[in-house]
């Protein structure tokens, strides 16, 4: 029976006819599927362009030979058996191979194909290669499994949030590192396991990443259920939507907890050192006025002025208040302290560091003058911190002029609520192949040095979020700059 027999004929009038053959080479040309017309007897008897294309195999390959001649796979014979009783199948999803043997994902649909009678005389087969589809949805199949994995086995704390800092994903990793399900997170505000402090940092940390895509630093203190600390640090990195616009952010927390014992442990390290190397300078400084307390003491014990005997004790007390300041900086100093930050006069952390250092500078012939402008500088800060900070560098300038000379530290107070530190020394200087090195841990170009001050140092600067810069010229001296944030609103 032939196909074009059974056609009707389409035409717009009365005098026009169309070919059907024509109207249905016209279709399967333009078509974007491959198409195959098979007899009752699993004949091919047509294909289109489309399925040369997908398959591999012309007409001359298929016309007239049956579909059994071909790869195809078993559950085909009983579809199509079924397909010549009438029923049809749509978007079958298998296996079929192409002429040269490669296997190709295929998407199927079988029709029965009727004349105008009624009756099935040969089947429609629709073919679309979904080859590529398949692989790009296995393989992100393969890359969901693999985040999956990774985000429940490491160690690092995932969140997800979007730009009202809601929680939309939680790695399994926070129970163990804050004792937090991942449930007990997903849903709420980041905001609410921060503290008011906090939370403004955070929303000033995510309007910069808004601002430059640039990742950010936030560092948080968690009490645990067993009232353990924990500290971590969270890494905030953009996530872009298909326009290219930022619509949420992913962090990646740390348990920094080891390492911030570690840099206590290396600062508590320098601060002894420093501490130790002081020790003669104020032993050699007390010793002064109390040779002045056992002369006028003993003057006391002999004169009977009483006017004499008031003005021997003024400077008895002048004595013991002198030696009373001195001890507390340097107690001060090597006591272990707190970090907590509070608002502070620059110039009073000043003067106090070089009430400490004062001694060693005496017995180096060292003078150290300080130039400040007239108002206030406050910082937030930590002022035994920058104590340490500035006492290694006028502790290292002193030490820089074995013969004597002047340390000079200037104050000078910039745009946009910032002040630059400049504490330079007239010693040796350092050499360029050196300076690149200096604040590496255990590097020191001392003799008797430990080599940690510069890195503590640098650390803390950075926890105020300042800078540090050394400039130096061999046979010129060395000047270090530090540059901080001050407090705009406390400035008089």
């Amino acid at each position: 029976m032939s196909i074009r027999n059974n056609f009707p004929i389409f035409g717009q009038d009365d005098t026009t006819i169309y070919n059907p053959d024509e109207l249905l080479s016209l279709f399967l040309d333009c078509t974007a599927d491959g198409f195959a017309i098979v007899d009752m007897e699993n004949r091919f008897l047509r294909i289109n362009h489309m399925y040369t294309e997908i398959f591999g195999y012309t007409e001359e390959d298929l016309i007239g030979r049956t579909f059994h001649e071909f790869s195809n796979p078993e559950v085909v014979q009983e579809i199509i058996s079924e397909v010549k009783n009438g029923k049809a199948f749509t978007n079958m999803i298998t296996k079929r191979f192409h002429k040269d043997g490669s296997l190709l994902d295929i998407a199927v649909s079988y029709s029965p194909f009727r004349n105008k009678q009624g009756e099935i005389i040969a089947i429609i087969a629709i073919y679309r290669d979904i080859t590529k589809l398949v692989s790009m949805e296995n393989e992100l199949h393969r890359t969901r499994e693999l985040y999956e994995l990774i985000t429940e086995n490491t160690t690092d704390m995932i969140l997800v949030i979007n730009k009202d800092k809601l929680i939309l994903y939680a790695s399994p990793s926070h129970e163990k590192v804050i004792s937090l399900k991942p449930e007990q997170i997903v849903g709420k505000s980041l905001g609410e396991f921060l503290t008011p402090e906090e939370d403004a940092v955070l929303d000033l940390k995510l309007k910069e990443i808004l601002e430059t895509g640039e990742p950010q630093i936030l560092r948080k203190k968690f009490i645990t259920c067993d009232l353990e600390s924990v500290y971590t640090e969270y890494s905030f990195s953009p996530i872009y939507n298909e326009k290219k616009e930022i619509d949420s952010f992913v962090s990646v927390g740390r348990n920094i907890t080891d390492r911030v014992k570690h840099d206590a442990s290396i600062r508590n390290l320098d601060r002894l050192s420093v501490t130790g190397q002081l020790a003669a300078g104020v032993a050699h400084e007390i010793r002064n006025p109390l040779t002045a307390l056992k002369g006028f003491s003993k003057l006391l014990q002999t004169c009977l002025d009483k006017e004499k005997q008031e003005g021997y004790l003024a400077i008895i007390m002048n004595e013991l208040d002198r030696i009373d300041m001195i001890v507390n900086e340097f107690m001060s100093l090597a006591k272990p302290q707190a970090i907590q930050y509070v608002k502070e006069d620059l110039k009073s952390i000043l003067d106090s560091t070089i009430n400490i250092i004062h001694p060693q500078g005496m017995m180096h012939n060292v003078q150290i003058i300080p130039t400040y402008p007239d108002e206030r500088i406050m910082l937030s800060c930590n002022p035994h911190q920058l104590k340490q900070v500035f006492l290694n560098f006028m502790k290292n300038a002193i030490e820089s002029m074995p013969n004597g000379g002047n340390v000079v530290i200037d104050l000078q107070k910039k745009v946009k609520g910032k002040v630059l530190i400049s504490i330079s020394d007239e010693g040796t200087g350092i050499e360029p192949d050196r300076l690149r090195y200096l604040g590496s841990p255990f590097y020191t170009t001392k003799d008797k040095g430990i080599g940690l001050g510069l890195t503590v140092s640098n650390k803390i600067i950075q926890e105020h979020d300042g800078t540090m810069k050394i400039v130096s010229e061999i046979g010129q001296g060395t000047n270090v700059i530090v540059e901080l944030e001050c407090l705009e609103d406390d400035i008089t």
